[in-house]
């Protein structure tokens, strides 16, 4: 089987398809501190890279071979890309500035299940609005969605926050009640 060339072509794109999305998933693992399981993932991944490195080193000699380990890379990144999209691990925190004081945007948040803490604020042009929002990343588009659907001049910037300690909103999601 492997003595046919497409399919030594097709075998070694898509090992290196696998190999670089597990080691893209096992960086943000490592980076989110889930060690056990980023350790756990490289054991596949250090298989899958032996492999179908060895098979381009066995056919140096065939250009085919090393140009669909190059794709199987760059089609590997955007895979892993992908898959962490949608495994959107952790939490994000959004600072909000509202163009208007309006005491009544956090209760609205709150009750759609997001953590907020607000307080008044001064900016160039007057009074201002200015919360912090935490929510799991898989919430994070619609958490900005449901922002500009309540003050469409609101100022957004996010971050991942490394560490979370304390406060109800910690609490509720350990027990799984948010946003249910």
């Amino acid at each position: 089987m492997l003595e046919n060339g497409l399919v030594m072509v097709v075998i070694i794109l898509v090992i290196n398809i696998v190999y670089v999305s597990f080691f893209t998933i096992r960086m943000i693992l490592t980076l989110k501190g889930q060690r056990y399981q980023a350790a756990f993932l490289s054991t596949f991944e250090v298989v899958i890279y032996v492999v179908g490195l060895g098979l381009v080193l066995d056919n140096l000699n065939q250009i085919q071979n090393l140009i669909a380990y190059a794709l199987g890379y760059g089609i590997g990144v955007l895979v892993g890309m992908k898959i962490e999209e949608k495994l959107a691990l952790g939490y994000i925190t959004v600072n909000v500035i509202t163009k208007e004081y309006d005491a009544d945007l956090p209760r609205q948040l709150r009750e759609r299940g997001y953590g907020v803490t607000s307080w008044p604020a001064q900016g160039l042009e007057g009074d201002r609005m200015a919360m912090q929002i935490l929510t799991p990343r898989k919430y994070e588009l619609k958490l900005y969605e449901t922002i500009k659907d309540l003050d469409p001049k609101a100022f957004i910037i996010a971050f991942e926050p490394k560490t979370i300690h304390g406060g109800f909103w910690v609490k509720t999601v350990r027990k799984g009640k948010l946003f249910s």
